[in-house]
């Protein structure tokens, strides 16, 4: 009897460690490094809905930016050259401060002009820049392949701070 009753312990004390460990493994949603990045939906300049979510599988770079922002149109064309270097490894994401633009046609024609290819997003109803708490532009975030946050540089990004953040030769 007693060693059946240390057994049964023995499997209740196994189950509640690995429900623990379980819950601990689960990701926490947030904007700190560690944290899952939150999700969020919202246009491109070609009109299709895409989520955070939808750019998983690759590293991302997720910047905020607006066209009135002199640093962000010096890093922008970094990013471009980044881009086209490295997108089977890395897709880099701008999401563009829309409500603070005369109108998005504004952005579509600055992105147009300057030769961009990587995903603009819109945010003209300010959504996305105040759910990541952007305060200054530009602002990146460095996500790894689940989305989950590995840094954030607030202001100007330039080529070295962008292949070490992303761990790019």
């Amino acid at each position: 009897m007693k060693q059946k009753l240390a057994v049964f312990l023995l499997i209740v004390l196994a189950a509640i460690a690995v429900w623990q460990w379980i819950n601990s493994q689960k990701e926490t949603v947030g904007l700190e490094i560690g944290n899952k990045a939150p999700n969020f939906e919202v246009t491109t300049l070609d009109g299709e809905k895409k989520s955070l979510s939808y750019f998983y599988g690759k590293k991302v770079l997720l910047n905020f930016w607006a066209t009135w922002c002199p640093p962000c149109k010096k890093e922008m064309p970094i990013m471009q050259k980044i881009y086209e270097k490295h997108q089977d490894e890395v897709t880099i994401v701008a999401v563009n401060f829309t409500a603070s633009e005369k109108s998005a046609k504004d952005v579509e024609n600055f992105v147009q002009q300057a030769g961009f290819t990587f995903p603009i997003l819109l945010d003209p109803k300010n959504k996305m820049n105040s759910g990541y708490k952007i305060l200054t532009y530009p602002t990146s975030f460095f996500l790894d392949e689940n989305g989950v946050i590995q840094d954030k540089v607030v202001g100007e990004l330039n080529e070295k701070t962008i292949k070490e953040k992303l761990n790019l030769k």
